[in-house]
């Protein structure tokens, strides 16, 4: 499965589009990683434990677009864009969405 956020993939041909495909991930924190996150903020550097969740959302969402577009007969998906939501307190929405496509 080709995946990319451009609207063509160079040297292929877009032979027919299959629809919008998305993938969703929500991904809960909890309160050991947020209380190590804050002592790093005050500290200063990289909090390797949000890095590392962030990670996790997008694999997952990416895949779960993937397996979509996939299952509509598509061998690409064109256009991809992520996004990213804070959903409460303490959850985080990794969406990613794109044109699922065949490709020659």
């Amino acid at each position: 499965m080709i995946v990319t956020t451009t609207n063509s993939i160079e040297g292929r041909k877009i032979t027919g589009y299959k629809g919008i495909v998305v993938g969703e991930a929500i991904m809960g924190a909890n309160v050991v990683r947020d209380m190590f996150a804050g002592i790093t903020d005050i500290i200063g550097g990289r909090s390797g434990a949000y890095e590392s969740k962030l990670q996790d959302g997008r694999d997952t969402a990416l895949r779960e677009m993937e397996e979509r577009a996939a299952a509509l007969g598509a061998n690409a998906v064109v256009g991809v864009d992520l996004d990213y939501e804070v959903v409460g307190q303490s959850m985080l929405m990794v969406s990613a969405s794109g044109t699922a496509v065949v490709v020659a």
